[in-house]
């Protein structure tokens, strides 16, 4: 359970911001970071397991039938991406805590980064295929919340909704691709299609499997021709740049192919769509870093370029590029999420990140430059430190691929290895060198150790991996390529290895190269100026904007905010799409035999047929309607009582009296009659569509009941088990509290949310002045002597006791005979609904002694306890338990665990009723009616507004 417990901790942290904040900004920043590190502590826990060569596996079954389950495993690539995503992620906790503003709402940004961590752990520890997906697409959800996360900005605005329809539309894709794979493989745990190379490689689906996943490793890494959404996503925060663009979200792509790699690569397809994708980002966006002026825009373009570098190196297919690939992914988190941080840092405090309007800051800020010359050395390639030991592998290794020609490969890497020379000492000189300057915005200077300490921390991991590579990370880069190549890898990285690699001339021509094209940027900036190239983003608005225009058309067009059109057309469409399929088969009589007619079932359909045709023609009184409408109602339960179904009739003639009550108390806020407004013609159509539909459901049902299952009915396990499975004899309620209880659970929820929702309506509208004014206008008129008459005040005061007595009765009587929480707690529902009626609501709420809202809560957390309470028993949620006792003088009874689940459904049905009608009752006070304050009213009773 310990690596779930990993993957669950950081969405339980995001519950925490929220309510820290209330303690302070540090407090919220601590208890943060706080669970992160548990999260970090647990990882290290398994990382000896791990470096012995294990793999750390947590398995939770859920519907194993149809491969949903909720499994995790844990080897050295899911330990490497992890611990990033961990590790940054505690360094970027602290920074923001002192970059973002006084006005910047800190609990939300904090929740939101621990949702996103939390979808990118999963991500990396998910084992099951369909719940990495669930991961996958939670990333772009929580990363658009970050990326838009200052909304009043425009462009963050618009750099949150490209990064969503991006990364979303290649999520969807690679869902398609990830189906098919787990299709092919016979399973979707990836331990298992990690098995089937040879089965994966030869099916003919394994190209479009390919290039579906790709399509979503792609958009995430910000590949060629996607890899416009990452720059305008720096208008995000600082510390979510730092985190979302070093070492978390794009490298979610980069992982995605590692993860596959062995499986999908080692062919053709795989070398010449991966290779030439990650060769062309790296080279384009290499040069465009160059030329901008914005230090984020700059180090956005550079990431690109990085994540194109290692997208190349695992395209080559090779043991040896996919082990330097996942050197270079450690080395790149290091510094790049330094130089954001870097970057921020300047901003913040010059007010500034135009290159332009900076420089001389290396006397101004001097532990910021520092910080700065480290982490751009290490990116332009510079010895000793360790982005110069990954370029040089990398150069070596594209220098022996051939792609299309022997040496082209050898000669793009080197241009593109140039240009990051260039960038890289550009972002340092015209921004940390030159004179000071007397025009800054604000006045620039260091800031205090929160800002520069995070940055300074992964700076000095860029000197230690440098100088001490085998020690330091050798291990690491051993235990995650072999997970990566499934073979086992012993890395050698040193700084010198002597004259003959060609990757120590092509590094020497690289960083010539860089430093000429720095000194001739006045000429290249004029030229790249004055050259006229395609806009990315101007491609993907005249994209969007046509394609968002037709859907408005089809909204507008489809949805009129016509509920009766809407009905319709949806009616019309199941209607024909079943006459379709019925009308493609052959079809047989029903051999099942019919149950004869007794005379007072005839009485009682005539009865309800006649109610059901009322009801369409004396609609327009509202009154008359609903009686009708609860006559059809209360006349199913003898239905139920004939087919043998006492339980359901239970539920329903409760629910029916507590609903039309309630609905009798709603049709004080509207007039009693409905205006004709549809015309004949519309009339007679509205009546057509409800005869298809009525006429369907009908015979469908008819069709059904005459004719036995097709498959073995679900039915004889509930009735086999329900005694020694879930210890009862009612096999329906053992179905709700134990079978299913995880719907029962849900519904309850709902339900809760539904008063809950009641209330909310209630309260706005009460705090509306037109609405009190449209309410004080329709007090009803006064019909009766006495709006409390004593007898049914002295007659609902006697029954309660018994009603209650009654709910109790049914509530413990529910596992082994009809009855159970719903019930019971609808029959309170309608003692204490009658107290309402016969005395008033001043009068009645004022004995209320417990808040409806407290007993909604209340009935979900002993629901979900109670549920929960089976995981200390390695027992799925909701299993029930049940002992049989015997204490004297009582006969032998049993306790059973369904019976607590079945207090909480009774506590939040009893507290959403009456969360409604208490809703209800004060919206009637505010038409103006009468509040009494004593019993009854049969003398001049004290009254109140």
């Amino acid at each position: 359970m310990t690596l779930a417990l990993i993957a669950a901790l950081p969405f339980l942290g995001a519950l925490l911001p929220g309510l820290m904040i209330r303690a302070g900004r540090t407090a919220c920043a601590t208890a943060t970071g706080s669970v992160t590190l548990l999260a970090l502590a647990l990882l290290a826990l398994q990382a000896p397991a791990v470096l012995r060569g294990e793999i750390v596996q947590t398995r939770i079954d859920w519907l194993p039938a149809l491969g949903l389950n909720a499994t995790f495993f844990l080897d050295g690539l899911g330990l490497l991406f992890a611990g990033l995503i961990l590790g940054i992620g505690l360094l970027i906790i602290l920074y923001a805590r002192f970059y973002l503003a006084k006005s910047d709402p800190m609990g939300q940004f904090y929740s939101y980064l621990m949702l996103f961590q939390g979808a990118m752990v999963g991500i990396v520890l998910s084992d099951n295929i369909l719940l990495l997906l669930v991961f996958w697409e939670l990333t772009s959800l929580s990363s658009f919340l970050l990326i838009g996360y200052w909304r009043h900005l425009p462009e963050g605005r618009q750099g949150a909704r490209m990064a969503l329809a991006v990364t979303g539309g290649g999520g969807l894709a690679m869902i398609a691709g990830m189906l098919i794979l787990g299709n092919i493989a016979g399973s979707y745990d990836l331990t298992v299609i990690l098995q089937h190379k040879d089965v994966i490689q030869a099916s003919d689906w394994y190209l479009p499997a390919l290039i579906l996943i790709l399509l979503g490793a792609f958009t995430k890494s910000a590949q060629f021709p996607f890899h416009f959404w990452l720059p305008h996503a720096m208008a995000a925060p600082t510390p979510v740049s730092a985190y979302l663009h070093s070492a978390t979200m794009v490298k979610a792509g980069l992982f995605l192919m590692a993860r596959m790699w062995p499986v999908l690569a080692g062919t053709p397809e795989w070398f010449w769509i991966v290779s030439t994708a990650g060769l062309v980002t790296m080279v384009m966006a290499a040069k465009i870093a160059f030329f901008k002026d914005d230090l984020k825009a700059l180090l956005a373009f550079s990431t690109v370029s990085h994540l194109g570098l290692i997208t190349m190196l695992l395209g080559f297919g090779t043991k040896a590029a996919a082990t330097v690939a996942v050197f270079h992914i450690i080395n790149h988190a290091t510094f790049k999420a330094a130089l954001f941080m870097t970057a921020g840092i300047v901003d913040h405090e010059a007010h500034t990140r135009d290159l332009r309007r900076l420089g001389g800051l290396r006397t101004l800020m001097p532990i910021t430059f520092t910080v700065a010359l480290l982490a751009s050395l290490s990116m332009a390639g510079i010895p000793p430190l360790n982005g110069f030991l990954s370029k040089e592998l990398m150069l070596e290794e594209a220098a022996h691929t051939t792609w299309i020609t022997p040496w082209a490969m050898g000669v793009l890497a080197t241009i593109g290895a140039m240009f990051s020379v260039a960038y890289s000492f550009r972002f340092l000189a015209h921004g940390f060198l030159g004179p000071v300057r007397d025009d800054y915005p604000h006045a620039p200077h260091d800031p205090g150790p929160g800002l520069w300490g995070a940055p300074a921390f992964l700076v000095l991991l860029v000197v230690v991996i440098g100088l001490f590579p085998m020690a330091s990370a050798a291990w690491l880069v051993d235990v995650a390529a072999g997970a990566v190549t499934g073979a086992p890898v012993a890395v050698k990285i040193s700084h010198w290895h002597g004259l003959e690699p060609a990757a120590l001339w092509m590094s020497i021509a690289a960083v010539g190269g860089g430093l000429m094209m720095l000194g001739a940027w006045a000429p290249l900036r004029a030229m790249w100026d004055g050259t006229p190239r395609p806009e990315a983003k101007r491609i993907f608005d005249g994209i969007i904007e046509p394609l968002a225009a037709l859907a408005r058309s089809l909204t507008y067009a489809i949805h009129n905010s016509s509920l009766s059109r809407a009905i319709a057309v949806a009616v019309l469409a199941i209607a024909a799409a079943a006459l379709w399929a019925f009308s493609g088969g052959s079809h047989a009589p029903g051999s099942r035999a019919l149950m004869p007619v007794e005379p007072v079932v005839a009485v009682i359909w005539a009865v309800t047929m006649a109610a059901a045709v009322s009801v369409p023609f004396l609609h327009r009184v509202r009154v008359v309607a609903l009686i009708f409408v609860g006559v059809v109602g209360l006349l199913l339960v003898p239905f139920f009582v004939l087919m043998s179904a006492p339980d359901l009739a239970l539920t329903q003639l409760s629910v029916e009296v507590v609903t039309i009550l309630l609905m009798l108390l709603a049709l004080n806020f509207l007039p009693k009659t409905t205006p004709e407004e549809s015309p004949a013609p519309r009339r007679l159509f509205d009546a057509g569509v409800a005869g298809i539909a009525g006429i369907g459901i009908g015979w469908l049902a008819w069709e059904m009941m005459t004719r036995n299952a097709a498959f073995k009915p679900i039915s004889h396990f509930h009735l086999a088990q329900s005694k020694p499975g879930a210890g009862g004899t009612n096999v329906v309620n053992t179905i709700l509290v134990d079978f299913r209880g995880y719907d029962t659970f849900g519904e309850i929820i709902v339900l809760g949310i539904a008063a809950l929702a009641i209330y909310a309506l209630s309260e706005n509208l009460m705090r509306s002045p037109a609405v009190t004014r449209r309410l004080a206008g329709t007090r009803p008129e006064r019909e009766a002597g006495d709006r409390h008459p004593m007898m049914l005040v002295v007659s609902t005061r006697l029954l309660l006791p018994m009603a209650m007595m009654v709910g109790v009765y049914i509530y413990l009587r529910g596992h082994n005979m009809p009855g159970g929480g719903f019930v019971a707690g609808l029959v309170f529902a309608i003692a204490y609904l009658m107290q309402y009626m016969a005395s008033g609501y001043v009068w009645s709420h004022a004995r209320q002694r417990y808040d409806h809202h407290v007993l909604i809560g209340w009935g979900v957390l002993i629901a979900t306890l109670s549920g929960a309470g089976a995981w200390a028993f390695g027992l799925p949620f909701l299993t029930s338990g049940y002992e049989y006792v015997h204490l004297w003088p009582l006969e032998e009874f049993e306790l059973a665990t369904a019976a607590i689940f079945d207090l909480g459904v009774f506590l939040c049905v009893l507290g959403a009723v009456l969360l409604a009608l208490a809703s209800l009752s004060r919206l009637a006070q505010r038409t103006g009616e009468v509040a009494n304050t004593r019993a009854y009213d049969t003398e001049a009773p004290q009254e109140s507004r």
